[in-house]
């Protein structure tokens, strides 16, 4: 089969094209005919070696939809066939193994694409939400509101019943405001948002986000559930200490660290929303798995809104 291998850490030049051993499942597991695979900042920061691979020569991306063609040892026959998002390794390949458990079955009218451009993005924009316990009415701004997550998170929160600010470039300022949020922050055009915030959720994180935690609050909650613009600073203790009266709240949210079954429930309830047409994704543009380069480039250079998804 065909898949993306990362020769050596770097630029998107080091995604190369190429063939690989026939996955085979062990116990427990199935195999998936990929449809889709999801083109997210962690592929990056992956290929970059950020991310605690420490040998290059892996296949990147995590997520997948398309329908399962082979089941392992253990692993009931009649799932063959059936349409399921999973999680997982190994992403950019005609193939892909998946832990049984971890399968989420597609309701008719989401299709892998839509399953993957949601995927990811929605499950951590559902559990930040959760973890900042946002209440209805509460005033929440979002950082990066045009990316993947961002924009997952302003419509989640504005269908939750917050009053959403939204920070984005210029040029997606319109499409964002679309997602139906009550305020669209256009960065260098309109003035820094001078708050209050009860909650601050932010995929950029970056030297820029020690001027927001001023902003927050009393009791406010500031996460952070991604580097779009480089890691967290290292004198965010400073910033928070210096709100101390207002006793501020700073924490950090990676998937990888809720269980798997809520993860599968919150998937399932996600795309059951998706399917009745009130949870969208859009998709920025779909290539061909041999562009996963491109994809790369493209994310990297920022000015998309909505998914990449790469087709094998």
């Amino acid at each position: 089969m065909h898949a993306i291998i990362v020769k050596q850490f770097g630029s998107a030049d080091q995604l190369s094209f190429s063939s690989v051993p026939e996955v085979v499942p062990q116990s427990g597991e199935v195999v998936i005919e990929v449809e889709a695979a999801g083109v997210g900042l962690v592929d990056v920061l992956a290929r970059k070696g950020f991310l605690g691979v420490t040998v290059p020569g892996f296949i990147p991306g995590v997520e997948v939809g398309g329908r399962i063609v082979a089941v392992g040892p253990n692993v009931d026959r009649n799932l063959e066939g059936t349409r399921v998002f999973a999680q997982g390794q190994r992403g950019y390949a005609q193939q892909f193994v998946a832990s049984v458990n971890g399968l989420v079955p597609l309701p008719e009218g989401v299709s892998s694409e839509a399953a993957v451009a949601l995927g990811v993005n929605a499950l951590v924009a559902y559990f930040s939400l959760s973890r900042t316990s946002l209440a209805t009415g509460e005033r929440l701004l979002v950082r990066g509101a045009s990316g993947g997550i961002g924009a997952m998170v302003a419509q989640l929160a504005v269908r939750h019943g917050a009053v959403v600010t939204a920070m984005t470039s210029l040029g997606m300022a319109d499409r964002v405001a679309a997602l139906g949020v009550q305020h669209v922050l256009r960065r260098g055009t309109d003035p820094e948002p001078a708050g209050p915030f009860d909650v601050i959720i932010d995929p950029v994180a970056g030297e820029e986000m020690l001027a927001l935690v001023g902003t927050l609050a009393p009791n406010g909650r500031y996460l952070v559930n991604g580097a779009a613009a480089g890691f967290p600073s290292a004198r965010i203790s400073q910033a928070l200490l210096q709100g101390f009266p207002k006793s501020p709240t700073y924490s950090l949210l990676s998937l990888d660290s809720v269980p798997l079954e809520q993860r599968v429930e919150a998937a399932k309830a996600l795309f059951a929303e998706a399917a009745l047409g009130e949870l969208t994704a859009p998709i920025a543009k779909v290539l061909q798995l041999r562009e996963a380069a491109e994809a790369h480039r493209m994310l990297e250079a920022g000015g998309v809104f909505g998914k990449l998804v790469l087709k094998p």
